[in-house]
């Protein structure tokens, strides 16, 4: 229908939608498309059932405001009439119908009819439709969202709608008939897809069609409250039983279709799932009742324009008692007289298929989505619903038509997180040791810049106490206390010249010198330079695996020789020194174990400080760990300590595991 292409019913406020997929599993038109997280009402495919609107907790969905129509022909001071559906009662459950009445002139409008003696003129001709039908099966039009769902999604089946008009269009031409085209008529009622047909179909007779909630805030605006108007009647011609139109059935009871289990000539069903099941079910020819009466919602009563709250069945009983109530003030002879008068009036429509349906996809093409879902068998299709389709299939199929995204496969989102969940988890791992890493190779430039200054400022002046020291050493006798004074200085001046030494070994640690390497070789060098005492057994290990790599000999021989002359000095009553060497065909991993005192707990995060030492005073300068890790982070590797000091624990001991690419970067 091109009005309401170009007036969608309903749209979405983005701000409010928290991507739910309520509003796609309750849209039976599937008019509901997902794009970037967000849902889209296609005004296109929208039949303007509301149930989109009802379930969406956000309140995300907005109607189409009818009131910027409405209020300008009140304001004009020109006669507006209005036409009230038969479910107001339903609506307005605290208001006395007189007093509904009395508002809705106070609210401005000139004269106030009952949609129900439409309904009353409607349920004749379907009477007399079904008297004449010969055979023939029809689907009833009272409800326009239905209407709007066979013509689009069912295009064949549209020579079986009973061509007759709704009550709402049957009423506005009694009204027509009475006023005067020049009076315009406004409709109010509980149906969102009204708005569609006073659009299209009905566009000469009603000027504009408002829900129950557009009425309640016209009285708002206007100032109107019950407690302040008088009561009224309803203009006339009053309605009889098609005030039952509201409920479901209602159509069936008022046009005395028989609807026995054994023997039906009409058959009804209601709310969105059960309609589009009755329309299937009618097409495949499974219902042989010669009238299939659908609404889109659980009757009328419970549609989307309603504000209630109330039950469905205190709505229902609200309409039945305003229908009883009627009747016994009814004048029938007046009534019948009114229903003579217009029984010549056209009520007659014809309806006209406007296919909206989407291509499906081969099975071919199904598979392949649902592949990219982590779907690639039966079993993976778990059907849960969560995406707003009832399988896993019928989602594929609405990627295809570009209705949904994969992205609303919750199990399919939740597997994808706890994968993102592990890589960021191993990202910041990596970054942690990155940052560690930095954290060393600034202390180290720093130290390296340090060593510049020191080897500048410090080094000759210790050449000259030393050589002093000596002089004087020598020129004193042996015995004398003056040559032991002597010797402790050239010995504490020796031993800053070491400190000065190790820091050198810094500035000249910033780049490496990566050539083939044979480990075994590199190890049994290591052992040579390495002293060892009396009670410390050593092992060797090499694994069965090609003992060549890409590292620089000189400085890998210095972090293992620093690494093992720890490990012995950690074993001061004896013990076993190991080292081994394996990895894999990219990593070569040496391993360097003791059977020492271990490393405290509240030490190992210090082992790589500069000037970190365990060592009493003189024997050591805390660089040699600091040294072995800048090399090992310039060759790529990780050196990893482990330890045990406690020896209720398990055996004491430590173990460094240094672990370096097999094949080095070609800068």
């Amino acid at each position: 229908m091109t009005g309401m292409l170009a007036r969608p019913l309903i749209t979405t406020i983005r701000e409010r939608c928290r991507v739910c997929y309520g509003c796609v599993r309750e849209c039976p038109a599937k008019a509901i498309r997902i794009t970037g997280g967000q849902a889209e009402v296609m005004a296109d495919r929208c039949i303007g059932c509301g149930n989109c609107v009802q379930v969406c907790s956000q309140h995300a969905k907005q109607v189409r405001d009818s009131l910027g129509e409405i209020e300008p022909l009140l304001d004009a001071g020109t006669p507006v009439s209005i036409m009230v559906a038969p479910s107001f009662p339903a609506e307005f459950l605290d208001v006395p119908w007189k007093r509904f009445v009395g508002m809705l002139r106070a609210a401005g409008f000139t004269f106030v009819h009952e949609v129900a003696f439409g309904a009353d003129l409607v349920s004749e001709r379907y009477r007399q439709l079904l008297d004449g039908a010969a055979g023939r099966t029809y689907v009833a039009t009272t409800c326009p969202a239905l209407v709007e769902y066979v013509e689009r999604y069912h295009p064949h089946l549209v020579g079986s709608l009973a061509p007759i008009v709704s009550p709402m269009v049957a009423a506005a031409r009694v009204m027509r008939r009475i006023h005067g085209a020049e009076v315009p008529t406004v409709f109010a009622g509980p149906c969102i897809a009204k708005k569609a047909e006073t659009d299209g179909f009905a566009r000469d007779e009603v000027v504009a069609a408002m829900t129950f909630a557009e009425l309640r805030e016209l009285f708002r605006r206007r100032g109107v409250r019950a407690e302040d108007v008088v009561d009224s009647d309803f203009d006339p011609p009053h309605g009889a039983v098609g005030g039952l139109f509201a409920i479901t059935g209602g159509l069936l009871k008022a046009a005395a279709v028989d609807d026995d289990l054994v023997d039906a000539e009409g058959v009804t069903a209601d709310g969105h799932e059960r309609f589009v099941e009755a329309v299937k079910e009618f097409e495949a020819g499974a219902i042989p009742a010669a009238l299939l009466e659908v609404l889109a919602c659980q009757g009328c009563v419970m549609g989307p324009g309603m504000t209630t709250r109330a039950p469905r069945f205190t709505r229902q009983t609200a309409v039945s008692h305003y229908v009883k109530d009627r009747a016994v003030t009814l004048d029938e002879k007046v009534w019948r007289k009114a229903m003579r008068r217009y029984a010549g009036l056209d009520l007659s429509r014809g309806f006209a298929p406007d296919d909206r349906r989407l291509q499906g996809p081969t099975r071919e093409e199904i598979q392949a989505i649902l592949s990219r879902m982590g779907k690639d068998r039966p079993e993976d299709e778990l059907n849960c619903g969560a995406c707003g389709y009832p399988t896993c299939c019928e989602h594929a199929i609405a990627i295809h038509q570009g209705l949904a995204e994969s992205e609303m496969c919750l199990p399919w989102t939740i597997d994808r997180l706890r994968t993102t969940v592990g890589e960021l988890h191993e990202s910041h791992r990596q970054l942690a040791s990155t940052q560690d890493a930095l954290v060393h190779a600034e202390k180290l430039a720093s130290m390296g810049q340090l060593a510049a200054g020191i080897a500048h400022e410090v080094n000759n002046p210790l050449g000259v106490v030393l050589m002093y020291a000596h002089l004087l050493a020598d020129e004193a006798g042996k015995d004398t206390q003056l040559h032991t004074d002597l010797k402790l200085i050239a010995e504490q001046a020796d031993r800053c010249k070491r400190i000065v030494s190790g820091l050198l070994n810094f500035a000249r640690q910033s780049q490496v010198n990566l050539q083939p390497v044979n480990v075994r070789d590199l190890v049994d060098a290591a052992m040579r330079g390495v002293r060892r005492p009396e009670g410390v057994k050593v092992r060797v290990e090499h694994a069965s695996i090609d003992p060549v790599a890409e590292l620089d000999r000189d400085q890998i021989l210095q972090v293992l020789t620093n690494v093992m002359v720890n490990a012995i000095e950690a074993m001061p009553n004896g013990g076993t020194l190991t080292v081994r060497t394996g990895g894999t065909d990219e990593r070569m991993v040496f391993e360097v174990v003791d059977t020492g005192t271990g490393i405290r707990p509240d030490h190992m995060g210090k082992i790589f400080t500069p000037f970190f030492t365990t060592k009493p005073m003189g024997r050591g300068t805390g660089l040699g760990l600091a040294v072995s890790y800048g090399i090992v982070k310039m060759h790529r590797g990780e050196i990893t300590p482990t330890s045990n000091a406690d020896p209720a624990a398990g055996p004491t001991g430590t173990t460094f595991k240094i672990d370096l690419p097999r094949r080095g970067r070609a800068e």
